[in-house]
Parts: structure tokens; C-alpha cells; sequence
């Protein structure tokens, strides 16, 4: 159980490595035309922007709570 639990934490960081580097690849191609945009709502590069960030935010809870299982069953 504990190699399994390992595995799945591995596979929690890597993917919160991934949407951390969409997020961050996402915010570089931001132009100055986004930035002074004066349309109503975001653009489609905010909304990547967004949602790699918040798909990291979640992958980080996924970790933790493995985490937080694998020393729980070390005691």
C-alpha cells in the first residue's frame, strides 16, 4: 500500500510541476494588447492562465493529503 501511495504522490508532483510550467509559459505569452485590453471579461490566454493555476492548486491538495496518509500509516 505504501509503494502505491508512493507512486501516486510521485505521479501528484509531477503533475503539479506541469501545470506550473503551463501556467508560467501562459503568463510569458502575455502581450501588451491583453494587458490593455478594454473588452468586458478576460482574454483566452487569462483563462489559461487560471485554470493552470488552479489545476496546480489542486494537484498540491492531491500531494498533501498522500502525504498526510503515508504518515499516518508510518505510526
Amino acid at each position: 500500500m505504501n509503494t502505491f501511495l508512493a507512486i501516486l504522490l510521485i505521479a501528484a508532483l509531477i503533475a503539479v510541476v506541469v501545470a506550473m510550467v503551463r501556467g508560467i509559459i501562459a503568463f510569458l505569452r502575455t502581450t501588451e494588447a491583453d494587458l490593455n485590453s478594454t473588452t468586458d471579461g478576460p482574454s483566452p490566454n487569462q483563462i489559461k492562465q487560471q485554470q493552470a493555476m488552479r489545476n496546480r492548486v489542486l494537484f498540491q491538495g492531491v500531494a498533501v493529503l498522500i502525504i498526510a496518509l503515508l504518515l499516518a500509516m508510518a505510526r
